[in-house]
């Protein structure tokens, strides 16, 4: 009964620490009543607890100590059911160590009650016993979550954006975080389209954890994205949840350097999410390059700025070179958007900007060719790798 206790309580905690095999972070201060409940000395650690963390599943004893503070048992025949359950299911002894390490009171659980219906559901939905290991492993907490409250709802919601069971097992959504469905609910409220949500799932499924989505999603509208069935509205949240203030603000302060303001940031921004990923110092490079070398203006860039994500050596630097001598040679004129050819598959480039130019044709290709790293273009604009 005072074991029973313990675990009821203990399992109203989703975030145990995680264990370390040979060290270990310092366990959460529990208040007083959860110690009452558990009968749990913090000084003397219940030595079969230990010697059986040690012994089965290979724990330090300075690890098992702390480790049967969270949990204790008094004899094996439960966490060795468990650990029989789990090893059928194909789990290896590795995986079942991490999963005791994340979730230490799994041993002490019925696993016919707890474990057990939660795998017997995978398996009804078409899932292989490998994909049950792959997805526990993945998301532990599902050991904890209510089938019925948390698990099913989690997966009959994803289901509606993928089109088959196995999508779902593939997708890495979070089985066992209540959060995740409040947060789909919250983005389809918003406006966020089915397609987009699909979206999401499939690139970064942990976009829906997130504590303050309501404010993330007042954060993009404030930032111009005023439509949230756009894609673009999906990927400005990402990237802003996915940076830093601090590293946010240091790539302002580089496009202020080189002539931007903070409008002209947002503008980019707004037509062009990703491009906010990258680096400072590539974003500084590219303008360096652009502005010191080529003599362009910084501003032709706002309109295109995923030319930041292209690579400097391989597309930026051979492409402009060419389009800086057409211009030089009065081919083309100077006050074309000069942004352009970046943008375009390089078999569109070469016969917008080389082949069709046919008296400079060769010299062109030959510049191109020199600025290429580790390509070799050839003489009908196909271009072919060299190693």
């Amino acid at each position: 009964m005072m074991v029973t206790s313990c675990v009821n309580v203990l399992q109203s905690f989703f975030n145990f620490p995680m264990l370390e095999m040979k060290t270990l972070n310092p366990i959460p201060n529990f208040n007083s009543t959860l110690s009452l409940k558990c009968h749990c000395s913090t000084t003397s650690p219940n030595e079969f607890t230990v010697s059986y963390l040690v012994t089965n599943l290979g724990f330090s004893f300075e690890t098992a100590t702390r480790a049967s503070k969270l949990v204790r048992f008094k004899a094996s025949q439960n966490p060795d059911s468990v650990i029989a359950i789990l090893t059928d299911f194909g789990f290896s002894d590795s995986q079942i160590n991490n999963l005791v390490r994340q979730a230490p009171n799994i041993l002490t659980c019925d696993p016919h009650k707890r474990i057990l219906p939660k795998f017997q559901f995978l398996l009804s939905k078409g899932a292989s016993n490998s994909d049950v290991v792959e997805i526990v492993c993945r998301s532990p907490r599902i050991l904890y979550a209510s089938l019925d409250n948390c698990i099913i709802p989690t997966f009959e919601l994803v289901r509606r954006f993928l089109p088959s069971n196995q999508k779902v097992f593939q997708s890495r959504c979070f089985f066992g975080y209540h959060n995740f469905v409040s947060n789909v609910k919250l983005l389809l409220d918003h406006g966020v389209t089915d397609s987009n949500i699909r979206y999401l799932l499939l690139k970064t499924p942990s976009i829906f954890l997130i504590r303050d989505m309501r404010s993330a999603l007042d954060m993009v509208k404030n930032m111009g994205f005023n439509d949230p069935s756009k894609v673009n509205f999906c990927i400005a949240l990402l990237v802003k949840r996915a940076m830093p203030k601090s590293k946010w603000d240091a790539k302002v302060i580089v496009f202020k350097t080189w002539g931007w303001s903070d409008e002209m940031v947002l503008e980019a921004f707004r037509k062009r999410p990703l491009f906010m990923l990258t680096s400072a110092e590539k974003i500084d490079n590219i303008m360096r390059f652009w502005v010191n070398e080529l003599g362009w203006n910084s501003s032709a860039l706002v309109k295109r700025a995923d030319i930041f994500s292209y690579s400097l050596e391989n597309r930026i630097i051979p492409r402009a070179c060419v389009v800086s001598y057409l211009i030089s040679q009065g081919l083309i004129k100077n006050n074309v958007e000069l942004s352009t050819p970046f943008g375009v598959k390089e078999e569109v480039f070469l016969e917008k900007y080389v082949q069709s130019f046919k008296e400079e044709r060769h010299n062109l290709l030959k510049l191109y060719q020199e600025k290429m790293d580790g390509k070799k273009i050839k003489e009908n604009g196909e271009a072919s790798v060299s190693y």
